[in-house]
């Protein structure tokens, strides 16, 4: 029984496995050294996340290099760290609109107040990341009855991060949506840049959000599936989304918006919970 599963149903592209490990790996350590020159400590769980993707693709590698005796080792990890990965990005999101927030002066058009919305999310994000990774160790079972039902595990470890991760951006629309309705009863200056900010955080919902749904979609079919027997969906609507999702927040920092309202009545009491 334990002849007839398939660690995977391709030759795993070795070129496709080094081009993804070195840019999670570049975007990674640019995130670590932007952490520590801007003292921006929030940005950890993403510089983690970036390294587990690095790795996870790395076990890709080595796994090319097994074919067709592929080793569980390398199989189970790059498994595990490129699934939850992502929960640890999602989480350095949700503390990135909090401190959006708080920059902005309009907590008070938050549906959920500035102490709890991290807590909240990232509670769930944490939830999300154990039950996924519960369902992962399962896969390492020779038991097809363990292994299926470390798929089913892992499909409501998904559906808790799309459930959270929905919620999450409905938050953040109905709180810009009021934002722009009162901005002017509030002495943000005009350079203020945080909308662009919010714009970013879209973006990256979406983008995290899409490779949720596909992460579903693989799972329902199964491990004889037509996602999870085709490697290209892997690389583009897991390791470009999820890389698009990192390097941009090392484009566009939201420490700039703290530093575009230094001087400002809000800044100065914001600029500690920031960081």
């Amino acid at each position: 029984m334990a002849e007839k599963y398939k660690y995977y149903h391709y030759n795993p592209s070795k070129a496709a496995a080094v081009i993804f490990t070195v840019l999670f790996l570049l975007t990674s350590l640019f995130h670590l050294v932007q952490t520590i020159r801007q003292r921006t400590w929030y940005f950890l769980a993403i510089v983690v996340g970036g390294f587990m993707e690095a790795v996870g693709y790395a076990a890709r590698i080595k796994s090319s290099l097994e074919t067709p005796n592929w080793k569980l080792g390398p199989y189970i990890m790059q498994a595990l760290l490129i699934l939850v990965a992502p929960a640890l990005v999602a989480a350095t999101i949700y503390m990135i609109l909090g401190r959006i927030i708080l920059v902005s002066g309009g907590e008070q058009y938050s549906l959920i107040k500035k102490k709890w919305l991290t807590k909240i999310f990232v509670a769930g994000d944490v939830l999300s990341f154990l039950v996924l990774a519960g369902g992962s160790s399962l896969l390492t079972s020779k038991d097809p009855t363990k292994i299926k039902n470390g798929e089913r595990i892992i499909l409501i470890g998904l559906f808790i991060q799309i459930v959270f991760f929905g919620l999450f951006a409905l938050v953040a629309l109905i709180w810009h949506k009021r934002m722009r309705s009162n901005s002017a009863n509030l002495p943000l200056p005009a350079h203020l840049p945080w909308p662009k900010h919010m714009y970013v955080l879209y973006l990256t919902i979406v983008l995290i959000m899409v490779r949720s749904i596909i992460r579903v979609i693989e799972y329902i079919q199964g491990s004889d599936g037509y996602i999870l027997t085709h490697e290209v969906f892997l690389y583009i609507f897991d390791g470009a989304l999820m890389f698009l999702a990192v390097a941009i927040f090392n484009v566009i920092h939201p420490r700039a918006l703290i530093e575009a309202g230094k001087g400002t009545p809000i800044s100065s009491s914001v600029e500690m919970g920031l960081r």
